[in-house]
């Protein structure tokens, strides 16, 4: 169980910083509103992976 936990955090962690970056190379090429409301939607999804995190390693 523990090893599942890991890869979970593991797969939580590489989802958050690959969307980073994604977020990161978007922004250049996007429109300001396209690019804002992207952030905000990202910001969003790391908040509850972030939660969904915390809720596992209860």
């Amino acid at each position: 169980m523990v090893d599942e936990k890991n890869e979970i955090d593991k797969l939580i962690d590489n989802m958050i910083s690959s969307g980073d970056e994604l977020v990161k190379n978007l922004k250049t090429v996007l429109p300001n509103s396209v690019a804002e409301s992207m952030v905000m939607f990202h910001e969003s999804n790391v908040e509850n992976l972030k939660k969904i995190k915390e809720f596992l390693n209860k």
